[in-house]
């Protein structure tokens, strides 16, 4: 199936029927509601221990129909299977895609054999090595270089390798065993290794330096700061190599399989981590890229968020299309770019815990479907791709909130919260008006969630803004809303491990979704390189080179030229 050339989507009968639903299309929420006592219940699914209702998204029967009729022509369930078993659905770089193998539990059958390699038990070696590792820094048994336990763990990587790892640390903080504490180091500013490692004690502090091929430019740069970092406050820098390479192996571990670099750097080969080629580095949180979020919460908290994304894959595999959830919701982002004329997503969490998804889901659609042609090499026939963006309520209320109510873009929404805080607090006090004495502020927090989606859907009239006494037109029209517009509401009952497994793989197999329709290979990155390239070819001009500066165009010449009078070189 992967050497064909992928179904055309505006060719089936389902697009065009969509194609014509959408010629003056006009949403109407509130009538829809009024006269389907049932759509609520019918628009609301279960996957795992989320509950997704699609209710006051601008859908109804007939158009859901005709979108799962373009999932059905283009083969998502089909290729969905082709990758689990381990076909090179990633054609452009002829590999698997097997994110999914990353959770399955030990022991499931029949086994998973890909290009003649036993994928579980690959897999289940490196987590027992992560396991066994993690375990000995938890416990106090692996020390640093004068024999203090370690206290601080600095992940350095960046993209998948921070982008993953720094998001669910920050989601299960609750989980975090005391005494420990996990920092993330990405940008090549050096402003950020700087800040991260400014007040910490060499002694108790353990690097992870995750690169997959131990050859990026900013992680071995931020690398190789924080190993002169070490040597400098250990009072290392004048001392004999022997004295250096043990401290850096003390101190230094890696998720990489370059193991003759990762030796070469002074780190030992046997704390060193391995992940494979059929699994992309936005979608590699669940791999050994975690092994800074497993130190810090272990692995019984661990295998949980496992199982929570195999949850999700095993919903996906085998619930039919008309109620499995993360189809549904690609189709409605498909319906919503390609026929509504959306161009950005909006993802708001109502948990401060997960006030980092919105950034990591931004390289796990954005880099997954930002392409301009199909899998095949041929011209992509439609719109690809949305901009994610979000931050968590309430804050994003009183930001950016105004655009997507009352501005003229169409912007879906997908809001998600949970039922049960990690930290329940109550206001003793209160302010005797709107929020009374002992209020649960959770609960408020909460009454903030259902009101935004409430407010989006069904809006505000003019003559419900004149009942309140507003005579003059001018102020009516601005206090006016449309409302139709479309929100997807995520509830689960706690932010658990396994809760946020279900929330990333949700996201992961929409992006898969659409991705089929459009005929893209959601799994390379080829977008990611040219400026990556470049960067390597300019940068002897930024140093100084005037033969390299003068090989520029005359705007980067002009611009760096500008950058050597303002540092005075």
């Amino acid at each position: 199936m992967t050497e064909s050339a992928p179904v055309d989507p505006t060719s089936t009968d389902g697009w065009k029927k969509l194609a014509g639903i959408a010629d003056g299309f006009t949403p109407d929420l509130r009538g829809w509601f009024d006269s389907d006592p049932g759509r609520a219940e019918r628009y609301t699914f279960q996957a795992a221990d989320l509950t997704v209702d699609l209710s006051k998204g601008l859908v109804d029967d007939e158009i859901l129909g005709a979108l799962l009729q373009v999932a059905k022509d283009t083969g998502v369930a089909e290729r969905f299977e082709a990758m689990l078993a381990g076909e090179h659905i990633n054609v452009t770089e002829d590999r698997a895609v097997l994110h999914t193998a990353l959770r399955r539990p030990k022991g499931i059958e029949p086994a998973l054999v890909v290009d003649g390699q036993d994928v579980d038990a690959d897999v289940h070696a490196t987590l027992d090595k992560v396991y066994a590792f993690a375990e000995q820094v938890r416990d106090g048994s692996w020390t640093g270089v004068t024999g203090k336990r370690i206290e601080t763990v600095v992940n350095i990587g960046i993209g998948g390798s921070d982008l993953g790892p720094v998001m669910v640390y920050e989601a299960l903080k609750p989980y975090v065993q005391e005494g420990l504490e996990a920092r993330f180091v990405s940008n090549i500013d050096p402003a950020d290794i700087y800040e991260k490692t400014a007040d910490l004690d060499p002694e108790t502090t353990l690097f992870i330096v995750a690169s997959k091929t131990f050859g990026t430019l900013e992680t071995l740069t931020n690398a190789r700061l924080a190993r002169q970092w070490l040597w400098e406050r250990l009072g290392l820098t004048d001392a004999s190599d022997d004295e250096k390479s043990n401290a850096v192996a003390k101190h230094f571990v890696a998720v990489s399989t370059a193991l003759d670099k990762v030796a070469a750097f002074g780190i030992d080969p046997e704390n060193a981590f391995g992940f494979w080629d059929w699994v992309g580095g936005r979608y590699s949180v669940d791999s050994a890229i975690g092994t800074s979020v497993v130190i810090a919460i272990g692995k019984e908290n661990w295998q949980q968020f496992l199982a929570g994304f195999h949850a999700v894959d095993e919903h996906v595999r085998t619930t039919p299309l008309e109620q499995n959830v993360p189809v549904l919701m690609g189709l409605l982002n498909v319906w919503y770019t390609n026929f509504l004329g959306a161009q950005s997503h909006a993802v708001l969490p109502y948990t401060q815990y997960l006030h980092r998804f919105a950034a990591y889901l931004q390289q796990l659609t954005m880099e997954s479907n930002g392409k301009r042609v199909r899998w095949d090499g041929s011209p992509v026939t439609t719109d690809t791709g949305e901009v994610f963006w979000g931050e968590p309520g309430t804050n994003g209320q009183h930001a950016f909130y105004q655009l997507i109510h009352q501005g003229t873009r169409l912007i879906p929404a997908d809001f998600i919260t949970v039922a049960k805080p990690a930290r329940p607090l109550k206001d003793e006090s209160g302010d005797g008006k709107a929020v009374q004495p002992g209020q649960d502020v959770h609960a408020l927090f909460l009454a903030n969630f259902f009101a935004q989606t409430k407010a989006l859907a069904f809006g505000k009239t003019a003559d419900e803004v004149r009942a309140e006494g507003t005579t003059d037109e001018g102020i009516v029209a601005a206090r006016t809303f449309t409302g139709n517009k479309p929100s997807t509401s995520i509830l689960a009952p706690e932010l658990t491990p396994s809760v946020l497994g279900q929330l990333i793989a949700l996201y992961e197999h929409i992006v898969f979704t659409e991705g089929t329709i459009w005929g893209i290979d959601s799994f390379d990155q080829w977008g990611v390189e040219l400026g990556k390239q470049l960067a390597l070819q300019i940068a002897p001009a930024v140093d100084g080179d005037q033969d390299a500066l003068a090989s520029q165009d005359s705007s980067t010449k002009a611009l760096i030229a500008r950058y050597l009078e303002l540092r005075g070189e």
